[in-house]
């Protein structure tokens, strides 16, 4: 974070003010991957599943 600002009491914000909060901290989040780190087990654990789908694709479930 670069700015620390002192947290609201959001008890006594009303669900509106909640609302836009919630709208400005979902803006906030940057849209392109490249500003998101992954971290490499992430990346490592995405590889193992979508092999072990490869090696056996009939013990998958059908979307039907």
């Amino acid at each position: 974070m670069s700015e620390s600002r002192p947290m609201p009491e959001f008890e006594q914000l009303t669900v509106t003010e909640r609302q836009e909060l919630i709208g400005q901290l979902w803006d906030s989040i940057p849209e392109s991957d490249e500003d998101l780190p992954i971290p490499e087990w992430h990346k490592e654990e995405l590889e193992r599943r979508l092999a072990e789908a490869d090696a056996a694709p009939e013990a998958g479930i059908s979307w039907e």
